[in-house]
């Protein structure tokens, strides 16, 4: 297999399992009990912190890094020349740094960070990762290289925009692309593309006549799909026009998308917009010799995606400005992707109950993708979100707010081990917390029974406790729940083994065995 050698390589390759834990504080919560996670901060060491809770349980990873193009001017710094990536890299590469070329800085900041994602994600998952002409073949080889050829599935073409920029001498660019890869391909279940669900909606059949004029049962047509952007100015002074609706009536996941006529002009309608008209009495024709309405029952079409993403269904740069302006009022973010097409792509995995992480969240489109998703089928999708940039506050959390998501926001801390001893500026609970979702994968909750200070919970039926002094038979004697085994969290040890063992006890040393870097997996 073909790898790629850049300068710098060696110095980063080995990276992600040096980096040190660092505490996710909890800043505060919106909106009630939820899953949801907003992280302010660097994504490196935020993705190393999630580990112990999320190893191996993120089922479905977006990103959408940098594309290194050379532009300086967006909000998001797009040439990996921002401050904290200069510092990063001057800290990890050293002055060998100084010397880096654009494309060897951005391979040497994605390499470690695509190693911490490929950790977190389930064994049935698969990651997608948006990018443009000038990093995608240095993106396809490290993924290769990270992910497994093997484990490939496809190089998706986005259609981002019908107007293309002249930013090229040579062409007119239009199109980016999204590279997948699993975990492990053979455990993907059900890949199979986003699923459009029609049940109790009108569809079309063959007419026997040449104009039919439509019409619904009452509260039976239900929008899947936000409302179009090319409606404009179709009301006519308050009045209800007749509408001519041209050509065959187009139908994308149970949503009209269709020409129509009024008063002389263009224009291009969904169906929310249509039914709004019906329920105040407009009168709506098919011009057609091919459909009338007739009402569906119950079906679901499942397709794969082609390897050119529809552009109907994942829609444009276009369609995401004006989305985001919508929710803001004004501009806030250049080039945002499109709720329709993160909402496509996480779809994917047919998988209702899913975590989906987004370690480069920009605008939030990621958390909004996944709101929709779950008000269209009822799932209990949760996202994780990271964004570095000031703006994770003001942008990414101010949208999912502005939309009714619920989640919790935090900031990237402080390291928990400090040159392999506890870090004394680290609260106790977030060492006690650490230590408990190393050992168990579950969330800390501080303990309410009666029992001694030392004692963080019982999991399968193992009991376990932290206790910063001498594991001795006093200690033994303040405990008070009783389980199958235990545990002990503890600076030195003055029980014998032969007790240890006859009582089902593991001592476990302080600060030593607490020090979990996932090192092997990684490596």
């Amino acid at each position: 297999m073909p790898t790629l050698n850049w300068l710098g390589k060696e110095k980063v390759v080995n990276y992600a399992a040096k980096i040190p834990v660092h505490t996710l504080n909890h800043l505060y919560n919106h909106g009630g009990d939820t899953f949801n996670k907003i992280i302010h901060g660097d994504n490196l060491t935020a993705l190393k912190s999630l580990l112990p809770l999320y190893e191996g349980r993120v089922k479905c990873i977006y990103i959408d890094p940098p594309y290194n193009t050379g532009n300086e001017n967006w909000v998001y710094n797009d040439n990996v020349n921002s401050p904290q990536i200069k510092k990063w890299l001057g800290l990890v590469v050293g002055r060998e740094g100084e010397d880096l070329t654009r494309h060897d800085k951005w391979l040497c900041m994605m390499y470690p960070r695509l190693k911490l994602l490929k950790q977190l994600l389930s064994d049935d998952g698969a990651i997608f990762i948006s990018i443009d002409d000038n990093e995608v073949a240095n993106l396809k080889l490290i993924c290769d290289e990270i992910f497994g050829s093997q484990n490939f599935i496809e190089t998706y073409f986005w259609e981002s925009t019908f107007r293309p920029d002249n930013s090229s001498p040579i062409l007119r660019r239009n199109a980016e692309y999204i590279l997948c890869y699993a975990k492990k391909k053979d455990r993907i279940k059900y890949f199979k593309g986003i699923k459009s669900k029609t049940e109790g909606m009108p569809s079309l059949t063959k007419a026997k006549e040449k104009w039919k004029q439509i019409k619904f049962p009452a509260n039976t047509v239900k929008t899947f799909l936000p409302d179009g952007i090319y409606n404009k100015g179709l009301k006519d002074n308050g009045k209800n026009p007749k509408w001519e609706l041209v050509n065959d009536v187009e139908v994308k996941d149970g949503v009209f998308i269709t020409e129509i006529i009024l008063n002389g002009h263009s224009y291009w309608a969904t169906q929310e917009k249509i039914l709004s008209e019906l329920q105040q009495g407009t009168e709506i024709w098919i011009k057609s010799e091919s459909f009338v309405p007739y009402y569906k029952k119950s079906k679901e079409s499942v397709g794969r995606p082609t390897k050119l993403l529809d552009r109907e269904i994942v829609k444009d740069y276009l369609y995401a400005n004006t989305e985001l302006e919508k929710i803001f009022g004004k501009k806030v973010f250049n080039n945002p992707k499109p709720t329709t097409l993160t909402s496509f792509l996480c779809d994917f995995l047919d998988d209702k109950h899913s975590i989906i992480l987004d370690a480069f969240a920009g605008s939030g489109t990621t958390a909004h993708a996944v709101l929709n998703l779950n008000a269209m089928d009822g799932g209990n999708r949760t996202f994780i979100l990271i964004e570095m940039e000031d703006y994770a506050e003001t942008i990414t959390a101010e949208r999912v707010r502005r939309i009714g998501g619920r989640f919790d926001f935090y900031e990237v801390g402080e390291p928990l081990f400090v040159d392999g001893d506890i870090n004394p500026n680290v609260d106790n609970e977030k060492i006690r917390g650490y230590v408990w979702t190393t050992e168990t994968a579950t969330p800390y909750k501080k303990p309410t029974c009666d029992d001694c200070a030392a004692f963080l919970g019982v999991h399968n039926d193992t009991a376990y406790y932290f206790y910063e002094g001498a594991l001795d038979y006093d200690f033994l004697a303040t405990m008070r729940t009783r389980a199958d085994s235990y545990i002990i969290f503890a600076e030195t040890c003055a029980v014998d083994e032969e007790f240890l063992h006859k009582h089902r006890i593991e001592f476990r040393k302080i600060p030593r065995d607490i020090i979990k870097i996932w090192a092997d997996e990684i490596l």
